[in-house]
């Protein structure tokens, strides 16, 4: 399993949403598979800093004592315009061969420090027209979030969750990806009966994966063929499969084969069914085919 060391480096008037959106996933993954990741709190100035609904928080160390990073969350905040107190060439040393994800207005940080030149980028939705003529030589896109080289940059929390998936899913694996939207992505209606929602998507898919995903959901306990699936959705199988692939980096029949798992865990966990029920539930035909699968695609599970 990777080890990654995250530095986390806080603006004034930062947004908690876009931070909670960037750091718990990490969280989840680690928690859930014992993966090696260590983060340190930082903060423009080695100062302590103020959060737009006014949480203070207080760096750890200084830059200059930051351990190498692997990944640096840099989070732009309300007071962007103002020049930051951590010089350029503090923060090039702090992003060093890292993979840098700067939210929020934090492209606006890494484009006034020249970080951006020639790349493309994009931020806060708001702040595009502005950030464009600030930095003519930034390629700015309206999209939710953009990656050029090392450099991932986003704008709203949302967007930041749907990175940071991204993110896990390319270093650790598409069920551990899924499993962590799925600790932010649905509500307690579940436990209470209502039907699995489309849980790890983003909001940014089209609707007809959506429309295909709710009938996945609504089919778990007797999971179709995937060509019964395409002739419902008004769609050749070709392109279904494409369509997932495009959009979700993974195959039909895998994603539906996580949805199952997902909500036979959360029975597991949250349900006092007997084991070979659970697995009947979501389509398994005993818990000992149920239980390998599991061990086979969510590394934590005994």
């Amino acid at each position: 399993m990777s080890s990654i060391n995250v530095s986390v480096f806080l603006c004034d008037a930062f947004s908690n949403m876009v931070l909670a959106c960037l750091l718990e996933p990490l969280r989840v993954v680690r928690d859930q598979t014992g993966a090696d990741i260590r983060w340190s709190i930082l903060t423009d100035g080695d100062r302590a800093v103020t959060s737009s609904s006014g949480l203070s928080i207080s760096p750890e160390m200084p830059i200059a004592e930051a351990p190498g990073s692997d990944l640096v969350l840099l989070i732009g905040g309300d007071a962007f315009r103002r020049q930051e107190a951590t010089p350029a060439r503090s923060l090039r040393r702090l992003m060093q061969g890292a993979t840098v994800i700067a939210a929020d207005t934090g492209a606006w940080v890494l484009a006034r420090g020249g970080f951006l030149d020639g790349r493309k980028a994009t931020l806060h939705w708001q702040l595009l027209e502005e950030f464009a003529e600030e930095f003519p030589g930034t390629q700015v896109r309206p999209d939710r979030h953009v990656q050029d080289g090392r450099f991932w940059t986003c704008g709203s929390a949302a967007a930041a969750l749907d990175l940071m998936l991204h993110f896990i899913r390319d270093r650790f694996g598409a069920s551990v990806a899924f499993d962590a939207g799925a600790m932010f992505l649905h509500d307690n209606a579940r436990r209470h009966g209502a039907s699995y929602p489309d849980q790890a998507l983003s909001q940014s898919v089209s609707p007809k994966l959506k429309q295909v995903v709710v009938l996945m959901s609504e089919t778990l306990e007797a999971p179709w063929p995937i060509p019964d699936l395409a002739r419902q959705a008004h769609i050749s199988e070709r392109s279904l499969r494409r369509l997932f692939w495009t959009e979700l980096q993974m195959t039909p029949g895998r994603y539906y084969l996580l949805l199952r798992l997902a909500r036979a865990r959360e029975l597991r966990r949250y349900s006092d069914l007997a084991p070979d029920q659970i697995a009947l539930r979501c389509g398994f035909a005993n818990a000992t085919t149920l239980t390998r699968s599991l061990r086979r695609n969510f590394t934590s599970e005994p």
